[in-house]
């Protein structure tokens, strides 16, 4: 086993439930239910919900009390710990610091790179920082380039760039047309299926 190996993981959807989805129900607005699986293009994506925010005079306090109440997908936190006990991990997500933060402690603090949110003063979200172009792809070039390999796992479109540029890479809890449009990838719906493949491909 090398000790040059780094796991990257997306959170929404694999270990957390999709934070837009969960705040699309508390406040009642379906609309906000569209993800990176329905639409690729994240900033369009972003600019849509700051929209829908605004129309409703929704801030960030509202969907941080949503957040609060988020837990872990049942199975997601062990998973975590046994496979940071065998090598290093680090969560690569297209949420926010604001967002994510409480969700990193039920998970017992793990690394996460993600994006910031532009908050006014009122609480309205006003946009968005995106810590570099095509974040995650862009982060596992950067972790090969010192030295290390990658073996990534994900559920959206936005994950087929860092798993598709790793040395293994999964589909997990993804949708039939993300999986059908990518035949080759092996994808996994069950903690322990994942982790067994992991195990492999360290």
């Amino acid at each position: 086993m090398s000790d040059m190996n780094i796991v990257c993981l997306d959170l929404e959807g694999v270990l957390v439930p999709e934070i837009w989805i969960a705040f699309a129900e508390a406040s009642g607005i379906p609309e906000l239910k569209r993800t990176t699986r329905d639409e690729p293009d994240y900033d369009k994506l972003m600019k849509y919900r700051i929209g829908i925010l605004k129309e409703h005079g929704l801030g960030l306090k509202e969907i941080q009390e949503t957040i609060a109440k988020i837990d872990p997908m049942p199975g997601a936190k062990e998973f975590l710990d046994e496979l940071r006990s065998l090598t290093q991990v680090i969560i690569l997500s297209d949420t926010f610091t604001q967002f994510a933060a409480p969700l990193m402690k039920k998970l017992g603090m793990p690394t996460i790179f993600c994006n910031t949110l532009e908050v006014a003063e009122n609480g309205e979200i006003t946009g968005f920082r995106m810590r570099v172009e095509k974040s995650k792809y862009a982060t596992v070039k950067a972790l090969q380039s010192v030295g290390f390999e990658t073996i990534a796992a994900g559920d959206s479109y936005n994950d087929l760039g860092m798993i598709n540029a790793s040395k293994a890479g999964f589909l997990f809890k993804s949708t039939d047309k993300i999986k059908n449009d990518n035949p080759s990838l092996l994808a996994f719906d069950e903690y322990s299926d994942l982790l067994n493949a992991i195990k492999r491909a360290l």
